[in-house]
C-alpha cells in the first residue's frame, strides 16, 4: 500500500496520479478481501495522522473473521475504518454477516458528495465477502449456486459471471451506487492476467457479461436439475428475455489500480532463490490453467530433467489450476495444491523413481494459506515423503481418484500448514534439485 499511496506536501499520490488535497472533502474507505486488514493498516500509515483527522477518514471493509484483531487499531485519531467479520475463516461462501456488511458499504458510498474521495480496497476472496443478492434471490439460493458451480469444476470466470448477474454490488454495482467525485480502487489480484472485471467480481468495473451468458453457465452445471436453483434460473431468464442488463453508468470518475498479483509474488520468490544461491527460472501463468493433476505430472517430469541436465536448478511457477471433484459418496479431503503435488508423486511412481534416486523437492501452496476446505496451504514432496509412502504401502492413485490428498500427506508428513496469510495472489509452486548430491 505504501508503495502506491503517499502524501507529499499538499498532494495525495495514488499510483501515477497526483490529487490536490485541499479540494478533497472527506475520504471514505470501503472494500472487501482477505488482505483487507493489512491494506487498511498500510493505507492509514500512508495517509498519516494529519490527513486521517482532517479528511475525517472513515469506512467499512469486509474481511474473514480471523482477520479482525480483538482490539482494532483502526479506530484511532479520528479514523474509524471498521473491519467487519463477513464470513468464518476457511469458509469461502457468502453469509448473512457478509450481506449486512455489503449493505453498510452501499450506504456509505451513497452518502458521499462530489468533493469527496472514495478509496476501495479489493483483494482475494472479495467475491464471497461482498454478497448483495438481487431482489427475489435469497442468500440460501445464492449459496447453493456457489456450491453447485464450485463442485462442478467451474472456473473463476464462470463463477463470477453468474455472481455478477445475481448481485447488486458486483459487476460495477458499487461504482454505480457511489456518489463521490472520485473513486479509486486499489486491487491485489487473485485472478491470473488481472482481469479487472473478474477480480472480486469487479465491484468498481463495468460488467461486460450478460444475463444470457450467466444463464448458459448455470444451466450447464445444473445438468437439467432445475430444482436446485429455481429463483436464480427464473431471474436470469427474465433478464435474458428483455436483453442485456440496462445498468446505469457510474456517476463518479473511477480509477482501478492493480498493486499486487501472482507475478509480484514470483518475483519476490525469485529474489529469495538468488539469495539462497539457486539459479532460477520463473513462469507466471496469465490465463486459466488446466487440471491440477496435469500440472503436477508436468512438474515431476521437469524435476527429473532438471536433476540430470544442465540449466537452472530452481523452477518457480505460479497460477491456479482446476480440480474436478469426485462424487460426494467417495470424496475425501484436499485442495488443488495438495492434488497437484500428489499427482507429481504418482508420476514419480509411474517413472519408477525410488526415494534413494530422487534429488528433487517440489511444493505447491496457496498464497492465502488455504487450500480447499482444509487447514493446509498445500503440500511438499521429497525423497522422505516417497520413503514413507512406500513403508506405509499407500497408493497415490487411489487417493487422487477420491480427492483425498490431505489424508495422504497427513500420513506421510507432507502437509504445508502456515495458517491464514491474510492475502491471496493465487498459487506458487517451487521445484529445486540437488545436482551435487546426484
Amino acid at each position: 500500500m505504501q508503495d502506491n499511496v503517499r502524501v507529499e506536501g499538499e498532494w495525495l499520490l495514488v499510483g501515477d496520479e497526483a490529487l490536490e488535497l485541499a479540494p478533497i472533502g472527506r475520504i471514505s474507505v470501503v472494500g472487501a478481501g482477505k488482505a483487507g486488514a493489512g491494506m487498511v493498516t498500510g493505507l492509514r500509515a500512508a495517509l498519516g495522522p494529519k490527513q486521517l483527522a482532517e479528511k475525517q477518514v472513515v469506512g467499512w471493509v469486509n474481511v474473514p473473521a480471523d482477520c479482525v484483531p480483538h482490539t482494532s487499531p483502526t479506530r484511532e485519531r479520528g479514523s474509524a475504518i471498521h473491519l467487519h467479520a463477513a464470513r468464518p475463516p476457511g469458509v469461502n461462501e457468502p453469509t448473512v454477516e457478509g450481506v449486512f456488511g455489503a449493505e453498510q458499504i452501499l450506504e456509505i458510498v451513497s452518502t458521499l458528495g462530489p468533493q469527496d474521495l472514495c478509496l476501495c480496497l479489493i483483494s482475494g476472496g472479495g467475491s464471497a465477502l461482498l454478497p448483495a443478492p438481487v431482489e427475489g434471490i435469497s442468500l440460501a439460493e445464492k449459496q447453493a449456486v456457489t456450491r453447485l458451480l464450485s463442485a462442478g469444476g467451474a472456473n473463476i470466470q464462470e463463477l463470477n459471471t453468474v455472481r455478477k448477474q445475481l448481485s447488486r454490488i458486483k459487476g460495477g454495482g458499487l461504482a454505480r451506487a457511489c456518489r463521490a467525485g472520485r473513486l479509486i480502487s486499489l486491487i491485489i489480484s487473485d485472478v491470473l492476467g488481472d482481469p479487472l472485471d473478474v477480480i472480486a467480481s469487479g465491484p468498481t468495473v463495468p460488467d461486460r457479461s450478460t444475463p444470457a451468458e450467466a444463464l448458459a453457465i448455470l444451466e450447464k452445471y445444473l445438468r437439467g436439475n432445475e430444482s436446485l436453483a429455481p429463483a436464480a434460473l427464473a431471474y436470469l431468464r427474465r433478464q435474458t428475455a428483455v436483453g442485456a442488463a440496462n445498468h446505469n453508468h457510474a456517476t463518479c470518475q473511477v480509477t482501478n489500480l492493480v498493486i499486487g498479483n501472482n507475478a509480484v509474488a514470483l518475483d519476490a520468490a525469485g529474489v529469495e532463490a538468488e539469495r539462497r544461491g539457486y539459479s532460477h527460472a520463473m513462469d507466471a501463468a496469465t490465463k486459466l490453467e488446466g487440471p491440477a493433476e496435469d500440472i503436477g505430472r508436468h512438474l515431476a517430469r521437469m524435476a527429473l530433467r532438471m536433476q540430470s541436465e544442465p540449466g537452472p536448478d530452481c523452477l518457480i511457477t505460479g497460477g491456479e489450476p482446476t480440480v474436478q471433484l469426485a462424487p460426494a459418496e467417495i470424496r475425501g479431503m484436499g485442495g488443488r495444491n495438495q492434488q497437484l503435488v500428489l499427482a507429481a508423486l504418482d508420476e514419480f511412481r509411474i517413472q519408477n523413481v525410488e526415494f534413494r534416486n530422487l534429488k528433487s523437492c517440489l511444493l505447491s501452496g496457496g498464497t492465502d494459506g488455504e487450500d480447499g476446505p482444509t487447514d493446509a496451504a498445500g503440500a511438499i514432496l521429497d525423497a522422505e515423503i516417497i520413503r514413507r509412502m512406500q513403508e506405509l504401502g499407500l497408493e497415490p492413485a487411489d487417493y487422487l481418484r477420491r480427492n483425498d490428498a490431505y489424508r495422504f500427506f497427513e500420513q506421510t508428513g507432507g502437509l504445508i500448514q502456515t495458517g491464514p496469510t491474510h492475502t491471496n495472489v493465487c498459487d506458487v509452486r517451487v521445484v529445486v534439485v540437488d545436482r551435487a548430491g546426484a
